[in-house]
């Protein structure tokens, strides 16, 4: 007879290997167990272990160490073998998987990881990263700029292409669908491509700044290809995907499509909140960005640093991550979305950074002059910060965004 007891999983003295996947937890234990007794068990069921011993003569041994316990924090290294190179889906079976259900633990919350350099180079990372800043838009020092022509669904073809126009005519570097637009009989996918393209194309030309286009590709896996090959073929510099709700294996999919045409993947992270919203249990946003830049994702949204409308989960620490070296995986472009105005532009900027996307919806549209006029107050407002101009000085002049801050000043809405 063969096995291994939950105690065979913790080891306070183990020192992680630099093959190891190392994650951090944090653990509530459940009512009559000590934290070491939790941590032992998670390490057991993310790994090889169970609860009965077994008839077995012969196994390779992959268990995990429960090796730091630090308060209700928990260290957990993974040996390299446990996982199937490039596997997300497995990956994630193992260190957020079953454990998020056990008796043994009240809450647990996967914070952090620490990619060893054999897992992370078996995934592609992202085709272009930060430098679609460079590459497709010559943004220079400033964040280039989206937004989501809003209501969000519900416009006819015609006129979220004229949104379009009107939004990249006034300064906008980015059409973006919204989550929830796909392939409707009200906007059917292939008619608003075309239409949306149409307009970029006539934007380009009267601007004189290259301009693009997140259209939303989100389905079943080979639908999500289908698309892609159409975004390809009518000149799209980029395709949109809800990596949550699609899932990871169909966002890995979807990265290898990308690269046989040459185009960007923007991540929107619709359902996050499923699992990052309560704070003491689930997978962070922080993990979730790292698994979406090892899937190859080239931007992502990551919140506004408590300035707009949605919770947010340590924005400039996501952010700092996303741009660090990581086995010399590309980097990814935060985006920041959700409840933006112009009005809160130099405080975002000061918070985080330039090297972004900056989205606005209701702060573009609901303008008092309109889509336009929104657009162009969006990027007078950053093209002064990025001057080291205050706004409310450069706007004596510009009646756009003049119009801007005083319909919104720099209050964050709800």
């Amino acid at each position: 007879m063969t096995g291994i007891a939950y105690e065979d999983f913790l080891d306070t003295s183990y020192e992680p290997a630099d093959t190891d996947l190392v994650c951090e937890f944090y653990l509530e234990p459940a009512a009559g167990m000590d934290i070491e007794a939790a941590a032992s068990r998670v390490a057991s069921e993310s790994s090889n272990g169970t609860w009965a011993e077994l008839q077995v003569d012969e196994f390779v041994d992959l268990s995990a160490t429960a090796c730091g316990i630090d308060g209700n924090r928990v260290t957990v290294a993974y040996p390299d073998a446990l996982f199937e190179p490039g596997n997300m889906p497995q990956v994630l079976s193992c260190i957020a998987g079953n454990i998020m259900g056990m008796k043994a633990v009240e809450r647990i919350r996967l914070l952090d990881c620490l990619w060893p350099a054999p897992l992370a180079t078996s995934f592609p990372g992202p085709q272009f990263g930060s430098r679609v800043r460079d590459e497709l838009f010559d943004a220079g020092d400033r964040p280039i700029l989206a937004t989501v022509p809003k209501p969000k669904v519900g416009l006819p073809t015609e006129e979220h292409a004229r949104i379009g126009y009107e939004a990249w005519t006034g300064g906008i570097d980015l059409l973006k669908d919204d989550e929830n637009l796909t392939d409707q009989s009200f906007n059917p996918f292939d008619d608003r491509l075309t239409a949306s393209l149409a307009e970029r194309d006539r934007a380009v030309e009267e601007t004189g700044e290259p301009k693009s286009y997140l259209v939303n590709i989100t389905d079943e896996t080979a639908a999500m290809l289908e698309r892609v090959d159409r975004a390809a073929a009518e000149g799209c510099e980029y395709v949109m995907v809800d990596v949550v709700t699609a899932g990871w294996g169909a966002v890995q999919t979807v990265r290898d499509a990308c690269e046989d045409h040459g185009i960007a993947i923007h991540a929107h992270r619709a359902m996050h909140a499923a699992f990052d919203r309560i704070e003491n249990h689930g997978v962070s946003m922080r993990v979730i960005a790292q698994i979406a830049r090892l899937c190859g994702v080239d931007q992502i949204h990551t919140g506004t640093a408590d300035l707009g409308k949605l919770e947010n989960e340590d924005t400039v620490g996501i952010n700092e991550w996303l741009s660090s070296d990581l086995h010399g995986l590309a980097d990814v472009l935060p985006v920041a979305s959700g409840g933006l105005h112009p009005g809160l532009v130099p405080e975002l900027i000061e918070r985080v950074g330039t090297n972004v996307c900056i989205q606005a919806g209701g702060g573009i549209h609901g303008h008092p002059d309109g889509t336009h006029a929104g657009a162009t107050a969006l990027r007078q407002a950053v093209d002064a910060t990025v001057a080291g101009i205050d706004i409310a000085e450069y706007a004596a002049d510009r009646p756009e965004l003049a119009a801007a801050i005083d319909r919104w000043g720099t209050e964050t809405p709800r």
